[in-house]
């Protein structure tokens, strides 16, 4: 009798498996292309960059806006003013590296670089099905490096730091998309709103990583 009532409990946490990934993936989609004419409208009209708290209080305030209404539609809301409000920090970055010899190139690079990174890393979950939770206390560790590395850096602005700093991104922002994932298909994420901000800021990291890494080595 535990066997049979055992068949529906699965199929049903199969379906709120999948409509928590179905939707991560279509809302994360959705974000990006925000980001993408934020970023797009930001470079052309060559607007400048904000400065360091206007980028912290912008980028963690609607962060935090997000969490905090993630269960209601204005958490969707939320989310949008914070990719596009990214987007708009993304766009005098690009027009800084474009406006070098190979700096369309590195752009491009980049962004494959990005979209191949989390493909990869995606599928590798997807596949194996393998739970990734392991990684929790690695992925503390290696938070409070870089949090160390980067008030350090803002006192001795090393180009050394900077380069190492950009690599820690890339690794940390890849253990969190192999969690995020992980969570959702084991059950242990099913707010998509919450998944989508961190596959996205992950996104985000890699790719700037990426910019500056590639950008120094064409320098």
């Amino acid at each position: 009798m535990r066997y049979q009532n055992s068949i529906p409990h699965t199929q049903s946490s199969a379906l709120a498996t999948n409509k928590v990934l179905r939707n991560t993936y279509m809302l994360l989609g959705l974000t990006l292309v925000v980001a993408s004419i934020s970023a797009g409208i930001s470079a052309m009209l060559n607007l400048p960059r904000p400065g360091l708290i206007i980028t912290l209080v912008g980028f963690y305030g609607l962060m935090y806006l997000t969490e905090r209404n993630r269960d209601s539609s204005l958490g969707l809301l939320f989310i949008f003013a914070f990719t596009a409000f990214t987007g708009y920090t993304i766009g005098p970055i690009i027009n800084y590296y474009l406006s070098t010899a190979s700096g369309t190139e590195t752009v491009m690079l980049a962004l494959a670089g990005t979209a191949l990174t989390f493909l990869s890393l995606s599928a590798y979950v997807l596949t194996t099905k393998k739970d990734m939770s392991f990684l929790g206390g690695m992925m503390m560790a290696g938070f409070v490096v870089i949090l160390i590395g980067f008030v350090a850096n803002l006192f001795f602005n090393l180009p050394a730091l900077s380069l190492a700093l950009s690599a820690l991104f890339i690794l940390f922002s890849s253990g969190a998309i192999l969690m995020q994932t992980s969570a959702i298909i084991h059950g242990g994420e099913r707010n998509y709103i919450s998944a989508t901000v961190t596959l996205y800021v992950s996104i985000f990291n890699i790719f700037l990583s990426l910019l500056q890494l590639l950008g120094f080595s064409r320098d």
